[in-house]
């Protein structure tokens, strides 16, 4: 690689390392850990009965080796194996704002992954288009993080298009123990819409059985309203697909918004009644106070 482009990616991946960073330590981390618990209790010691102790915690091999009643004593597994499922596909190059979709996206995966090692989780990474184009198995660790950091920023995708129900199979296929992770996608589904929606459901709810599920929806705002500067070609990023139209007609720029927001009805629909949690974002503002109310109701919902 180019030493000129190895040296603005690592100053990129660090500039992103320092923004996470100090949002993580400043905002993130306490909220993290007080939403995502650990998988369970491990056995931390024996010690003698006393009155009041859970008599089902009685470890019946030591009492009758000792002839005094013992408990098993547990501390809670606080460790978790956190999943980014990432969307790199063609539509996440857009953006009419300051950073697109995938700049978001990543910066996003930075902020989980910087928040799960400071609680000494594993964090692994699923980069994705219409098939998975980039495994890395969940590890702790800054250097490890800053990979996954760089490969969300720079990975180069051979695929366009988006096909969720193969990551969603892929994670359920290499993850065997409950995870939380976190699907983070525009959800520009390709072909017929609807019928992706319909086949996509069983799939996110089998995942959501199988582990922690956590949608984040990244759009743009010119996703959902055109502005009034006459005639202009739409261009699909994924299929190549044109389409012109007369913004300065108020009747298509309505039905274009009316359009975007049934789509957006749909999906929202299809996630929640799996079971999901989802999180809207959009490119024109900052992700900080959404996601810091979302983990404060989630974690009112939890405890």
């Amino acid at each position: 690689m180019d030493t000129q482009l190895t040296r603005e990616i690592l100053k990129k991946v660090r500039q992103i390392e320092v923004r996470t960073n100090r949002l993580v330590n400043d905002s993130l981390a306490g909220s993290y850990q007080s939403v995502f618990k650990g998988r369970g209790m491990n056995f931390d010691e024996v010690r003698e009965y006393v009155p009041g102790d859970d008599i089902r915690t009685i470890d019946w091999n030591v009492t009758a080796r000792t002839g005094i009643p013992h408990i098993k004593k547990f501390t809670e597994e606080r460790e978790l194996t956190i999943m980014l499922m990432i969307d790199i596909s063609g539509s996440g190059e857009f953006g009419s704002a300051s950073s697109s979709k995938r700049e978001l996206m990543a910066e996003l995966g930075s902020v989980l992954a910087f928040s799960a090692v400071k609680n000494n989780d594993k964090v692994g990474l699923v980069l994705f288009t219409d098939f998975v184009e980039l495994y890395i198995p969940p590890k702790k660790g800054r250097s490890h993080i800053l990979r996954i950091i760089r490969e969300i920023l720079y990975f180069k995708p051979k695929g366009k298009k988006t096909d969720i129900k193969v990551v969603l199979d892929f994670t359920n296929r290499v993850i065997k123990r409950k995870c939380v992770a976190f699907l983070i996608s525009d959800f520009c589904l390709p072909g017929n819409f609807d019928q992706e929606l319909h086949e996509l459901q069983p799939k996110l709810q089998v995942s959501n059985r199988r582990h922690d599920l956590i949608a984040l929806i990244v759009s743009d705002p010119r996703e959902f309203e055109l502005p009034d500067i006459g005639w202009i070609t739409l261009e699909d990023a994924e299929s190549g697909e044109q389409v012109e139209l007369d913004t300065s007609r108020k009747d298509v720029r309505d039905e274009y918004k009316k359009l975007a927001s049934m789509r957006q009805k749909h999906i929202h629909k299809s996630i929640r009644s799996a079971g999901i949690d989802l999180l809207d974002l959009l490119t024109d503002r900052s992700y900080l106070p959404p996601l810091l109310s979302f983990f404060s109701s989630r974690k009112g919902r939890l405890s």
